[in-house]
């Protein structure tokens, strides 16, 4: 079963993400802040880490950076409500980038892609 970090500051859509994920079939483990995000992938080793860009103290774009200096091969989906952050080349280096909604139908067949080939890329 695959671990899943969801990293957001807004706790009503971590329980989101965390219902619907869980549902799908994935482990979930969230933070509610981007240090903590990082401390979480250094000590539980999640397999793939969906991170909110736009949040207080460290943003999305800085724990990505940094997520993928510690380790390439944990997949990053940045997940934001401002679509606009797409043009932004930071935001290149991430496996996906999905635009916030009440419908996370998106998200989990997201997670479902990255993961598969990230499998498909390691096996």
């Amino acid at each position: 079963m695959s671990k899943i970090l969801i990293v957001d500051d807004e706790p009503h859509l971590r329980l989101l993400y965390e219902n619907e994920l869980r549902r799908a079939g994935y482990e979930t483990m969230t933070a509610s802040n981007a240090v903590q995000g990082l401390e979480f992938v250094e000590t539980m080793r999640p397999d793939l880490v969906i991170l909110d860009i736009r949040m207080a103290g460290m943003d999305g774009i800085e724990a990505m950076q940094r997520i993928m200096e510690r380790d390439k091969q944990i997949p990053v989906i940045l997940n934001t409500a401002f679509s606009s952050y797409k043009d932004n080349y930071l935001t290149w280096a991430a496996d996906a980038y999905v635009t916030k909604s009440s419908d996370v139908t998106e998200l989990v067949e997201t997670v479902q892609r990255v993961l598969e080939k990230k499998a498909t890329a390691s096996g």
